[in-house]
């Protein structure tokens, strides 16, 4: 009889420790997936999608790109639900390319940033948001994100901004096989077009004035589009028979 109350009380443990367990994994797999995308000048600093919820946002005195006196308390703010703001500050947790990030609470309106990776404003640049490929008109912590939205942070050099790229091609294909990839160009108002002239890495030939170009692979990919003063595109991974690039 002495013996069972030890052994109760290991039982009990370990049944509240697979508790926690569960609900940490459980914590995990919930939230709102959503893709970031960070993007400075032709430098693509995130491409990733994740699951966001609500975050802690750190903020930094050395946030101070809004004029003197406007840096940061130096405390963690908490942003409810998901959000572009929380969804970046999520992943700058997990990747140095986004790290330092520069966040500001010296307003009562809501956070200002001001850095990203190293990289902040001047002039009368700044880093603007776009939400599925429009503009948004309200700071990254007040946008509500809904499941597979994309938040794109700019380092915009003033406004407006450039046009957006955004590449379409197959997630799989066969080696040595043409396919197409088409890519569009996004303006501020989420209006898009296709672009022409666009080199597209595996095609012989640029985009045509459909934005349309015959990619052909003999290995797995990571395609992106680039041209001129355009934000790059989105990252697509290409899987060649059987095969998909890693990472």
């Amino acid at each position: 009889m002495p013996r069972l109350i030890p052994l109760r009380l290991v039982a009990a443990c370990a049944l509240a420790l697979i508790l926690v367990l569960s609900t940490a994994a459980l914590a995990a797999a919930e939230g709102t997936p959503a893709k970031l995308r960070v993007v400075a000048g032709q430098k693509v600093l995130a491409d990733q999608w994740l699951r966001t919820g609500a975050t802690a946002v750190p903020t930094s005195p050395k946030a101070a790109c809004f004029g003197k006196g406007t840096g940061g308390s130096g405390k963690a703010v908490r942003v409810a639900g998901a959000t572009p703001l929380g969804l970046l500050a999520q992943a700058a947790r997990s990747s140095q390319a986004l790290r330092p990030l520069l966040v500001t609470d010296a307003f009562s309106f809501g956070l200002g940033l001001c850095g990203i990776g190293g990289l902040e404003p001047s002039g009368e640049g700044f880093w603007q948001l776009r939400v599925n490929h429009a503009s948004s008109e309200v700071g990254g912590d007040s946008v509500r994100l809904k499941r597979g939205d994309e938040a794109l942070w700019y380092l915009t050099a003033g406004f407006p901004g450039p046009e957006e790229l955004w590449l379409k091609a197959p997630r799989r294909v066969r080696a040595g096989k043409p396919f197409r990839a088409r890519v569009l160009a996004y303006d501020e108002a989420g209006k898009r077009k296709p672009v022409a002239g666009v080199r597209v890495r595996g095609a012989k030939r640029r985009t045509n004035k459909n934005g349309v170009a015959a990619v052909t692979l003999r290995r797995p990919a990571r395609l992106i589009a680039r041209h001129g003063k355009y934000i790059p595109s989105n990252r697509v991974a290409v899987c060649v028979g059987g095969k998909c690039p890693r990472g």
